[in-house]
């Protein structure tokens, strides 16, 4: 999966210190992210390349001994750069190589994060950069904001050799996918399983099983996967706004998931693989 980058090592201890000229800078207009492209690699530039002041510059994190920084001006605009262009946040996807996919995707959460709080929202007065952890601190009312991590289940319903398999309505990605939906207060995970897979495809569920789970930059998540067995009837009552389709697939039916960056597709592939075994 994306995140599986090893050897390198992700260090995301919050630190405060200055930008330096080898160091990597993610800059992003809209949900694109300036990068240059070499067939399925990317580059994206270093502090040395660009002209912006050490205080529009926020360290976010390491892997091994390179330092990234996102690009926060306090007004927005824009980077310029020869060589370089903005491209769709789903070329991340399929880039090279992995550790920087992974580095830009958990970049745009974090921008996200410092876009949207720069004010309050207890007092609406202008927030300022914590001292000592990575938060948003208010100096008018105290108010503390830390990044927001938005928790999510992907779902894979099983009957023998079956799984069932939805398509998303109305969204870029075409591929098939699985059950999935965010928790909502007061649920557990498993609490969310069940609704979820009620709510999309009319289904009941028992021996609900955890997997594994995934941090999910594109969309400020963490995911938790789990498999489930059917439990009753096999029809399928799909949620029209929410899915194109929604219908069993075999084993044997599956294409083999190549290019596996994601918790959906590592648990597709497993199923295909392995049938209705957690490994």
């Amino acid at each position: 999966m994306i995140q599986d980058i090893e050897p390198h090592v992700f260090k995301n201890q919050y630190e405060r210190r200055s930008p330096e000229g080898e160091d990597f800078v993610f800059a992003f207009k809209g949900r694109n992210l300036l990068i240059k492209k070499d067939e399925d690699r990317i580059y994206v530039p270093r502090v040395k390349d660009i002209s912006a002041a050490e205080d529009e510059l926020i360290y976010i994190f390491a892997i091994d001994d390179k330092r990234f920084y996102i690009y926060f001006p306090a007004e927005e605009k824009e980077i310029e750069l020869q060589g370089f262009e903005y491209a769709t946040l789903r070329t991340l996807r399929a880039a090279q190589p992995m550790a920087l996919s992974f580095a830009g995707e958990t970049a745009w959460h974090l921008y996200l994060w410092y876009r949207d709080n720069r004010f309050c929202g207890r007092c609406g007065s202008r927030t300022q950069f914590h001292l000592k952890e990575r938060a948003m601190e208010c100096p008018e009312c105290g108010n503390v904001i830390y990044p927001k991590i938005a928790p999510a289940v992907i779902v894979g319903i099983t009957d023998g050799d079956s799984i069932v398999v939805t398509r998303y309505k109305g969204r870029e990605y075409k591929g098939i996918a699985l059950v999935a939906g965010f928790c909502e207060i007061g649920e557990s995970m498993e609490d969310t399983v069940r609704r979820e897979v009620m709510e999309e495809v009319g289904l009941k569920v028992k021996n609900i099983r955890y997997y594994k789970s995934q941090p999910w930059g594109f969309d400020q998540n963490i995911l938790a996967g789990y498999y489930c067995e059917l439990d009753g009837e096999r029809k399928i009552t799909r949620q029209e706004d929410e899915l194109s389709v929604a219908e069993w697939i075999t084993r044997d039916e599956l294409q083999e998931q190549t290019n596996i960056i994601s918790l959906t597709a590592e648990m597709i592939e497993n199923f295909r693989r392995n049938g209705n075994i957690n490994k």
